[in-house]
């Protein structure tokens, strides 16, 4: 297994899944990093080193240790109910949202929603709005009028990996981009 192959799957265990290798989460979404290498080892290999190498390179900066490396956790995306210590904060006027055109007419409906995660995700750019929605199909953009809901007294918080998150964005906040 390759290491963007082994990084997947532990966003898998850290987002949603840590019973499937017999692992908990504390509140905050922290496991014992013993417990993950050797919960995940009983099927791939991995160890200190390789996990390491996996947070330092991820394109996406899923994943932070604690201090001593001894605890690790995913950033945001999670769909257990976990409090990873978002530091609330003050959007830009303008966010990005990318989703697939398959999602287009719920979106137009209800707007955006969590779904099974706690949060909806949100760009910086429009850029990498369209690489995320390119991921599902055929991407849609919305620009999210990110300053207007701030001012309407929604709460943003921004994870440790320059993501912007949020509980839902209504219909009216939200541009179709063409």
């Amino acid at each position: 297994m390759n290491t963007t192959e082994l990084s997947k799957f532990i966003s898998l265990i850290l987002r949603h899944k840590p019973g499937a290798i017999g692992i908990s989460l504390d509140e905050h979404g922290w496991a014992n990093v013993d417990e993950l290498i050797a919960g995940i080892s009983k099927t791939m290999p991995v160890n200190m080193e390789i996990l390491e190498e996996i947070v330092a390179t991820d394109n996406k900066q899923r994943y932070t240790f604690n201090e001593d490396h001894t605890l690790i956790r995913a950033n945001q995306g999670h769909s257990i109910p976990v409090d990873v210590e978002l530091k609330k904060a003050v959007p830009p006027e303008i966010l990005f949202h990318g989703s697939a055109e398959k999602f287009e007419n719920s979106i137009d409906e209800q707007g955006l929603i969590p779904k099974s995660r706690l949060y909806v995700h949100l760009s910086k750019d429009y850029e990498t709005a369209v690489n995320v929605g390119k991921r599902h199909g055929k991407p849609v953009i919305y620009k999210v009028k990110s300053g207007l809901m701030d001012k309407d007294g929604i709460e943003f918080f921004l994870s440790e990996n320059g993501v912007w998150l949020t509980k839902a964005v209504p219909i009216k906040y939200l541009d179709k981009m063409e």
